[in-house]
């Protein structure tokens, strides 16, 4: 007598479509977990903007007493406000030679960061940040911002 095996070979259209459903599902996680990461990142690089312009202002004030102007004129309720140029320098006063930061840094997505300088000489720098759920945002959003910001202020 002769035994006839039968042998399957391959997968049911069943096992494939679970496969790919799995798939799908881990990839739609993976990539919302990516978007989330590069926001974090582009923050973390606002806050190190903002932090080094803090040193350079901090040098400012040491070599000259005050910090710099932030707008020409006289305040507007009680403020001077300007939008930090990125990609020009922080130089000392008029006829002064210093250069305390050779090139100011831009945010990440094209918008700009805010220094202002209150009459009592006290200044802030801030960014608008795109996650909301950052530990370290201020504890109101500053107008312009649409999600969060994030300020530095003179020791």
């Amino acid at each position: 007598m002769i035994k006839i095996k039968n042998f399957k070979k391959g997968f049911t259209l069943i096992e494939l479509l679970i496969v790919i459903a799995i798939i799908g599902v881990l990839a739609t996680l993976l990539m919302a977990n990516f978007v989330g990461v590069r926001q974090r990142a582009r923050d973390a690089t606002r806050k190190s903007d903002l932090r080094q312009i803090q040193a350079a202002l901090e040098i400012y004030r040491s070599d000259n007493n005050a910090y710099p102007p932030a707008a020409d004129g006289a305040p507007s309720d009680g403020q001077f406000s300007k939008t930090a140029s990125c990609n020009t320098s922080l130089t000392g006063p008029t006829g002064s030679t210093s250069i305390y930061m050779k090139t100011v840094p831009c945010d990440p997505t094209g918008g700009s960061y805010t220094y202002s300088l209150d009459v009592d000489g006290n200044y802030a720098v801030t960014a608008c940040l795109e996650n909301t759920n950052d530990s370290q945002k201020d504890p109101s959003t500053v107008p312009g911002c649409s999600a969060a910001s994030f300020t530095v202020k003179n020791p």
